[in-house]
């Protein structure tokens, strides 16, 4: 009689455990479709370009946040991501850009990226599918590594390319 007792709590507590697996369970939207290994991958900074951003810290802390997209696995964990991200991007778009990268190739292509994290924003708060919009958000990013590579890599003088400027363009 006095073992009745310390079974019936012993059952309580592996129900109550089993809730907390199905709790569980529940967390993750079964139409989250995205996994790291879906995602295309990050086009490398060259040497010359890690180079020319060592020094931009506002750049180093948005890339970080954005690389740390590729080990989430839960809508909830990607929408503080997401959120972080928006926060770092303003405060680089605020920054001061280094010389050679203070071009509007560069500021334009930001600005793609910019709308396209507020595009995947947008599908994650109204729960459409945010796939294609993540996919997109990494290619705006991508292009704009690119955009750095094509920069450092340039070999035409500067003053060829601000003297074409002045004539119109090609």
């Amino acid at each position: 009689m006095r073992s009745f007792p310390f079974f019936l709590v012993l059952v309580c507590l592996f129900l109550g455990c089993n809730d907390l697996q199905k709790d569980k369970q529940e967390l993750q939207d079964p139409g989250w479709q995205v996994t790291p290994a879906n995602l295309p991958k990050l086009v490398p900074l060259n040497a010359k370009a890690r180079d020319a951003v060592l020094q931009w810290k506002e750049y180093q802390v948005f890339e970080i946040s954005f690389e740390r997209m590729y080990g989430i696995d839960f809508r909830e964990d990607f929408v503080l991501v997401l959120e972080e991200l928006i926060e770092r991007q303003k405060q680089w778009e605020a920054s001061t850009y280094p010389p050679k990268f203070d071009t509007p190739q560069i500021k334009g292509r930001q600005k793609v990226l910019k709308t396209y994290i507020l595009k995947t924003k947008g599908n994650l708060e109204y729960r459409e599918a945010p796939e294609q919009s993540i996919k997109e958000m990494i290619t705006a990013f991508n292009a704009l590594r690119g955009q750095f590579n094509s920069i450092v890599n340039n070999t035409l003088p500067e003053d060829l390319l601000k003297e074409e400027n002045k004539n119109g363009g090609l």
